[in-house]
């Protein structure tokens, strides 16, 4: 079956005179291999349809591993089948890496012409089932129309293998119940998705969300849409690189119009958002997590910094401070590289009276880096992370002197619209 975190690789027919064939083919029998294990292990299972029947002080906090959205982490196991007749779309989800379509029984003709053009997994509805190319059940299809049909639809102990779940009357509590009453359950449930956002949804539920999502679709702006919300959510898995940066001068500079960014996630000691005066180093700038004699902890806020400042934001990007607001979405990164993304819940623009702040790399570094930030004790720097000893994890700015060292992520300067583009290009 189709899914993200499968070693195949979905193509488009390919001559063998290319030079990447050979690597192709290989890809492709190891997927092979694993997709006729599954449905060997599909052939082996008895039919069987289911039922519907703490305080912490600034500066002296040890760097954590914050147990970030489960659903961010588990996206990258998420199934998507697609549900079309439209070449043009099952071209972008091939191109795209999900492979398994859904056809109706009368439809044969159509999944052998599709097999001609790419290598694909056709599946087959017939009579509330879906069988695979050899007539092997994968899954068993229910529509729920009404609360009670919902009730009545519940995982058996020994049941194994795919349910897909069709919800005519579509909305967000049965499908936060479904993900409820299927969880730890060895059946992966897929739920009918007319939609990019109704797929979200189902996938995001109950933060565990479901196994999968059929997308059934006509358009391929759908289809473009789901690809690019899994490629934000999978950033995740990575580890963006911080680089030590020394601080060589700090000092006031008068008034100016700051930025604080309220999100809709709390955030954890070693937290926060990576922000700078140029694209080229961003620092990263602590959250309100921390108690202090001075403000209450406020973990959803970090105090960014100018109105003028870039932020990172998902898929590499930058925004100016002054172009976010409620509903965009911004990176989460820790103090050893981890990222998630998270919404923009409000943004305040307050006039405060603010501090320069510049770093290099080494002492031989001609190349600056710099920020302003509020002058605030809440406002902080994070330190970099060194093994698991405990240490300090942020240094506050009103604290913050020469030789104190700090976490910058190094990138390329020159930006168009947020998108780091080549070009010769020089900020001072």
């Amino acid at each position: 079956m189709a899914s993200l975190s499968s070693a195949s690789v979905s193509l488009v027919r390919t001559p063998t005179h290319l030079p990447c064939f050979r690597f192709l083919i290989s890809s492709l029998q190891l997927s092979n291999h694993g997709k006729v294990q599954s449905l060997n292990r599909y052939s082996k299972t008895k039919t069987t349809h289911l039922s519907i029947n703490s305080s912490l002080r600034m500066c002296s906090i040890a760097a954590s591993d914050s147990p970030l959205s489960t659903s961010m982490y588990e996206l990258s196991s998420k199934k998507v089948w697609i549900w079309t007749e439209n070449s043009q779309v099952m071209t972008a989800a091939v191109e795209r890496g999900w492979d398994t379509f859904i056809f109706s029984s009368q439809n044969q003709g159509l999944a052998n012409e599709w097999s001609k053009i790419a290598l694909i997994d056709p599946l087959f509805i017939k009579e509330g089932e879906i069988f695979d190319n050899a007539g092997e059940r994968v899954a068993t299809i229910f529509q729920v129309s009404t609360p009670s049909e919902l009730k009545k639809l519940h995982p058996e102990a020994h049941h194994v293998g795919n349910v897909v779940i069709d919800l005519l009357d579509w909305q967000v509590i049965p499908a936060e119940n479904i993900v409820a009453e299927f969880q730890g359950s060895k059946t992966t449930v897929f739920a009918v998705s007319k939609s990019p956002a109704e797929a979200q949804l189902f996938l995001e539920a109950l933060e565990h969300g479901l196994g999968g999502v059929v997308l059934k679709v006509e358009d391929v702006k759908a289809v473009l849409d789901l690809k690019e919300y899994f490629n934000r959510r999978n950033e995740v898995h990575n580890r963006l690189s911080l680089t030590k940066a020394t601080i060589t001068q700090v000092h006031a500079v008068g008034m100016g119009d700051r930025v604080c960014v309220d999100l809709c996630s709390l955030m954890r000691p070693g937290e926060g958002l990576l922000v700078g005066s140029f694209a080229r180093g961003l620092f990263l700038v602590h959250s309100e997590c921390l108690e202090s004699s001075y403000i209450a902890s406020r973990p959803f806020r970090v105090n960014a910094g100018p109105v003028h400042a870039y932020v990172a934001t998902p898929g590499g990007k930058t925004s100016y401070l002054s172009e976010l607001k409620a509903g965009k979405e911004v990176m989460v990164v820790d103090q050893t590289g981890k990222m998630r993304t998270a919404i923009v819940g409000r943004v305040k623009i307050e006039t405060r009276p603010l501090i320069l702040i510049e770093a290099k790399i080494d002492a031989n570094d001609q190349t600056i880096y710099s920020i302003l930030l509020q002058t605030a004790e809440t406002v902080a720097l994070v330190c970099p992370h060194e093994g698991n000893r405990t240490q300090k994890t942020v240094i506050p700015v009103t604290s913050l002197k020469a030789g104190d060292e700090v976490l910058l992520r190094l990138q390329g300067g020159a930006r168009h619209t947020g998108i780091e583009i080549k070009e010769f290009i020089v900020e001072n």
